[in-house]
Formats: structure tokens, sequence, C-alpha cells
């Protein structure tokens, strides 16, 4: 059964900035889904840029009261600045090489480190035409 946000709870401009223009390695990548393995917990790589709308509403979504908690539990996140598309892009390349645009882009990572949401990772590309309920259940169905 999903857990369902709080009445109360939505997203209020101006939606949070969460990318900051830094260059990540694939090593880097690498580890951070490493890390996430030692711990048990599952990794969400969700590739955006602070030009976009619907990356700043997902973030907006993802800083709910309800939802961070839930995903705190179980999820690290690293957020990946795409910029204007001028860096970070070889990084799509570890997911899917054929993702030349489009964000948010997210990578849902097994406890074990195996993506396994690869047919969906486009799901958030229109997150502002999603109720938060919406966005909140596609996480869900992916926690294990």
């Amino acid at each position: 059964m999903a857990i369902i946000i709080n009445s109360n709870e939505y997203p209020h401009a101006p939606y949070p900035e969460p990318y900051n223009k830094l260059k990540i390695s694939q090593n880097e990548l690498k580890e951070f889904i490493k890390h996430s393995v030692d711990q048990n917990k599952q990794s969400f790589v969700i590739f955006g840029a602070n030009w976009c709308p619907d990356a700043k509403f997902l973030e907006a979504v993802m800083q709910l009261p309800t939802v961070k908690n839930f995903l705190k539990k179980y999820v690290n996140i690293l957020n990946i600045d795409l910029g204007n598309y001028e860096i970070n892009m070889e990084l799509l390349n570890f997911f899917n090489s054929e993702i030349r645009d489009g964000i948010p882009r997210v990578f849902i990572m097994d406890n074990k480190g195996l993506n396994i949401n690869v047919d969906s990772n486009d799901a958030m590309r229109k997150a502002r035409e999603l109720t938060t309920q919406e966005i909140f259940n596609y996480f869900q169905k992916f926690i294990a």
C-alpha cells in the first residue's frame, strides 16, 4: 500500500535549485552506488539542471516531509548537473548510451546497485504535469 502525502504538504515556489555545476567522474558515480550498496540502501541518480522547471519541481516534491522522511530510510540520492548539456553528459552513458537530452532523468538502483527503472528513467521529464502523489508513488513502487 502506498504512503499518502499529507494534504497540507505541497511544494511552494520558489523551488529548490539542487544542481551546483560540479563535474562528477564515473569513478565518483560508481563510488556513490557502491557506498549505497554497502549501506544496504538504494541509489537514486538524478540528472538535471537548475534552469529546468521540471527538475526544480521534482526536487521540491522530494523535500516534502513525508517524501523526504520515507526516502532517507531507504535511498541515497545524487543530483548530477548537466548544465546546458555541456557537463557530465558522459555519465548518462553509464546508464543508457542513447540518451542525448531531456531532463530530469531519474535512475533507480536496487540495494545491489542494479538499475531497476531503465525503461522509465524519463518519467519525471514532465514532473510539473504530475501530482505530488503520482511522483511519490513512482518512487515507492521501486523501493524494495
